[in-house]
């Protein structure tokens, strides 16, 4: 069963960092043990004094939340390109998620940011937290699949594992385009998985219609007041043909909630 023992989150003392920063302090909150591992990627190399600075100002950033944490959250320091960085840190460091804010962009279709981009090249579960997200545990998380069989069960359990740590209510989405949809057929193909993988945690499961996915998604998200997005993104598919990521990187670049993509 997956768990949240360590937690990565990308820093570099942006607006975007700080405040993803903060829901990720009160995300973890004051009786859990997991640990949250802070990184900072430059370009060139730091000088010691440098490095100490940086890490003496992430300490009152982090002291300025108010939050007395188990386990003291720490920053490392990196050189390297960022992405692959960031990657590669968290298969050395086990990280069970990576957790980065974003600014996003909900002008541009184009998917311009380190998160969008970084999102759909993980391996792990990554939740994006947009700049100006209200600083909440989740409590209402709407977990979105399209018309295919769950490929891999074992994508449910970090859903799961936030469901019972956040006591959160699961609503299952599907959005499609087409005029004729078999929905019990789709829904039928996933029951069994959502409802021994969920447990309780499981509401309900709403197919609604609409000629552009994302915006169905969005609306949805306001109308139920969702605290968490959930997507599984079908460009690691092995089953079927993947995807581009296209709508994954999307949702991360619009979305007012923070997102979780699963893997």
């Amino acid at each position: 069963m997956s768990s949240l023992n360590k937690l990565l989150i990308p820093f570099d003392f942006s607006e975007a960092s700080v405040n993803a920063l903060e829901y990720v302090v009160n995300f973890v909150g004051t009786e859990s043990s997991t640990e949250i591992l802070a990184l900072y990627v430059s370009t060139m190399p730091l000088s010691e004094s440098d490095e100490e600075g940086l890490k003496k100002d992430f300490s009152k950033t982090v002291e300025a939340f108010g939050v007395r944490l188990k386990v003291v959250p720490v920053l490392t320091t990196k050189v390297g390109k960022v992405i692959p960085t960031i990657l590669a840190t968290q298969a050395e460091t086990k990280a069970d998620m990576i957790m980065m804010g974003t600014m996003g962009d909900k002008i541009t279709d184009e998917a311009i940011t380190n998160t969008s981009k970084l999102v759909v090249e993980a391996n792990c579960p990554v939740i994006s937290i947009p700049y100006g997200t209200e600083v909440k545990t989740p409590e209402r998380i709407a977990l979105v699949l399209g018309g295919e069989k769950i490929e891999d069960k074992h994508t449910l359990e970090m859903l799961l594992v936030l469901s019972r740590t956040f006591n959160a209510k699961v609503h299952v989405l599907t959005i499609y385009k087409e005029s004729i949809y078999d929905e019990n057929a789709i829904k039928e193909s996933n029951e069994n998985l959502l409802e021994y993988y969920l447990e309780h945690f499981y509401v309900d499961h709403v197919f609604k219609k609409s000629d552009d996915v994302e915006e169905g998604i969005l609306t949805y998200i306001k109308e139920k007041e969702i605290d968490l997005l959930t997507i599984l993104p079908r460009n690691h598919a092995e089953m079927s043909t993947p995807s581009e990521g296209r709508l994954t990187m999307l949702l991360t670049l619009h979305s007012e909630v923070p997102v979780l993509a699963l893997d």
